[in-house]
């Protein structure tokens, strides 16, 4: 029982640990990601739709997104919503395709992102936190219907903290990588 508890709660650790992951790749670092993209929705036909399922988007250099829609109707929607977003980046439109110039980061936009990502790590331990807290709720529920005893209880709440611990230290390396790429860029 106590196994099963533990690999569920590495499972669900390793699900939070990806959606910061995925998270973290939408914040723009000064070079061209399709993935910068990934949270706008386009109102296409009056439904929410996200640009990559209306668009073929390409990297053509280093700097520059290149949406291309399938649906021509779709091209200002598309474009108004990108400016309406908080990507700080002006689309392209020449009737047929959108580019995006990803701009050079200034000082004060490195340190903008750069809260941006502190608080999603934040927000990342906290979720991490909840699920310790969760389990440790559900073993001490364990113990008080006589399923663990007081030691067995002791030494699976060490368990539960050195995997939080572990899941924390790696939220802190992504963090780092991330803080660094803004940097260096």
């Amino acid at each position: 029982m106590l196994l099963e508890i533990h690999k569920e709660l590495e499972k669900k650790m390793k699900k939070s640990i990806e959606f910061f992951v995925s998270d973290l790749s939408t914040i723009r670092a000064g070079r061209a990601n399709p993935k910068l993209l990934d949270k706008l929705r386009v109102d296409y036909y009056g439904t929410p739709t996200p640009i990559n399922q209306l668009s073929n988007i390409s990297v053509p250099e280093p700097r520059c997104l290149l949406i291309q829609p399938w649906d021509i109707n779709a091209l200002k929607e598309i474009s108004r919503t990108i400016s309406s977003s908080d990507l700080g980046i002006n689309p392209s439109n020449d009737g047929k395709v959108i580019r995006l110039i990803i701009p050079e980061l200034t000082e004060e936009r490195r340190r903008d992102l750069l809260k941006v990502i502190k608080k999603e790590t934040e927000n990342a331990k906290v979720a991490l936190r909840n699920l310790r807290r969760d389990t440790n709720e559900t073993l001490k529920k364990m113990e008080k219907d006589g399923e663990l005893t007081k030691d067995g209880l002791k030494d699976a709440e060490m368990e539960v903290q050195q995997l939080t611990d572990k899941y924390i230290k790696m939220t802190d390396e992504i963090y780092n990588d991330k803080e660094k790429e803004i940097l260096e860029v």
